[in-house]
């Protein structure tokens, strides 16, 4: 008979567990990022925007971006914007050669600060210039697709508050993230990302590029311009230049 008790007691024990890792995952995805690439062409805007489940309470809110090969973020006009409080943002590598085309380049991780919308005290936007670099020639098709990941989510709480403060620890978990919560501050604090990730969401970056069928016609064309200039320069130097004896 106590065997037979055992079974309803730890399946009405296994039902609560259940029930209580559905709502507190249910309440943890209520977490929402979104991002926008703005204007047209190599030149544009990433818009990253966030709705968080619960009230932020004061604690910093960024967006982690991986950035692929293909986008870059000049540091110089980074440093520039944030002079003027325009974005907060930290790159690495800080370091980088915005010349370099996508096969050479490497894969960029920006840490954008998020800052509050008036009108909702759970959402956060932030915007940064991003850039896209030059392709190899494609075969067939004129453009070049480059996917920039769903951004993560990140809070900071360090004005006072240990760990997350108020924040329901359930729904965040430690972020392997050495930098300070904002410019005030310059020793690092504990990042905090969300357990249950949003759903995923890619953006699509179509880059223009030369075809490979006209390799030999663009080589062509470019070694006549090129002789042809330097003859009339080399022409220009000898009728007017003057040589001393």
């Amino acid at each position: 008979m106590a065997g037979g008790r055992r079974g309803p007691v730890r399946v009405g024990a296994g039902l609560g567990v259940l029930l209580c890792a559905l709502h507190v995952q249910a309440a943890c995805r209520d977490t929402t990022v979104t991002q926008e690439l703005l204007k047209e062409g190599f030149h544009r805007d990433l818009l990253v925007k966030v709705e968080l489940g619960e009230d932020a309470g004061g604690c910093a809110v960024a967006a982690q971006v991986h950035l692929p090969p293909g986008i870059y973020v000049d540091p110089d006009e980074l440093a520039t914007l944030q002079q003027h409080n325009l974005t907060k943002a930290v790159l690495s590598p800080d370091v980088i050669d915005v010349e370099a085309p996508e096969y050479l380049a490497k894969a960029l991780v920006l840490l954008l600060f998020l800052e509050p919308e008036t009108r909702c005290s759970r959402c956060f936007h932030g915007t940064v210039p991003v850039h896209a670099r030059y392709h190899r020639p494609a075969r067939g098709t004129q453009q070049a697709l480059v996917a920039l990941e769903s951004p993560e989510v990140l809070l900071c709480c360090c004005h006072g508050m240990p760990s997350l403060g108020h924040l329901s620890e359930e729904c965040w978990e430690p972020a392997e993230v050495d930098t300070p919560c904002s410019s005030d501050t310059t020793s690092p604090c504990q990042w905090h990302t969300t357990k249950h990730r949003p759903a995923y969401e890619e953006s699509m970056l179509r880059v223009p590029v030369g075809l490979r069928e006209h390799s030999s016609l663009v080589c062509a064309l470019t070694l006549i311009t090129t002789g042809l200039c330097s003859g009339l320069i080399l022409a220009a130097a000898c009728k007017y230049g003057h040589f001393s004896q």
